[in-house]
């Protein structure tokens, strides 16, 4: 490889970690939105617990709870106010259900996602990338992969275990859609693969020099 063609997939791997982290930047703002809207919806909901639980001290169950602990507390003089509260429990129109707390769903604990992006590979490349990478999970399965591919025989791969999502080559874009910016539409693919799989780190892959397992435990 002469000087000039390295300088030259020097400048493209620039270009597209620059789109990665621009597609990455939109994600973090979404995301931001997202929580500030979360963060408003908590608020509503804290603010609807604390009518409930003023209901709540306001009903005859919590008044006869609060009797039988003033009848061990003392006997003597909470006994006539308890036959009450028993009393006009007792009278209460039949069929009214009681208020019954929800329970918080505990989302299951799952692996980050990675995001591979992997330019300019020949199918043989891919596959051998996509081995390694299985490799590198079966010694340390710490992460679930997402590999995004240009090459057009990503389907092939389908086999290997590994999520493959599809970009069209830069050659293919200009020639089909020259008024968009092939880096746009990485950048784009890169946004919204983060927001479909809460991606947290994206790995850049060098095709002058495709990572082995060592690199990929590193």
């Amino acid at each position: 490889m002469t000087e000039t063609s390295t300088r030259l997939d020097s400048l493209r791997r620039a270009r597209w970690e620059l789109a990665a982290m621009a597609g990455r930047l939109r994600t973090l703002e979404a995301k931001l939105a997202e929580e500030q809207h979360h963060s408003e919806e908590m608020r509503k909901e804290r603010d609807r617990e604390r009518r409930r639980a003023d209901r709540l001290r306001g009903s005859e169950s919590y008044r006869l709870g609060f009797g039988l602990v003033s009848l061990i507390k003392d006997p003597v003089h909470s006994v006539p106010r308890l036959s009450r509260a028993v009393a006009r429990r007792v009278r209460r129109r039949p069929g009214s259900v009681p208020v019954q707390p929800r329970r918080a769903s505990v989302a299951a604990r799952r692996l980050p996602v990675h995001l591979y992006v992997v330019i300019g590979l020949d199918a043989d490349a891919v596959r051998e990338f996509v081995l390694t990478l299985r490799q590198r999970l079966l010694v340390s399965p710490d992460h679930r992969p997402v590999v995004m591919t240009d090459n057009p025989s990503f389907s092939l791969l389908r086999d290997l275990g590994v999520l493959l999502e599809y970009l069209p080559d830069q050659v293919t874009w200009q020639r089909h859609r020259p008024d968009r910016p092939w880096e746009d539409v990485l950048a784009d693919r890169v946004s919204r693969l983060y927001h479909d799989h809460d991606t947290v780190r994206t790995i850049i892959v060098d095709r002058s020099r495709p990572p082995t397992l060592a690199d990929l435990l590193r």
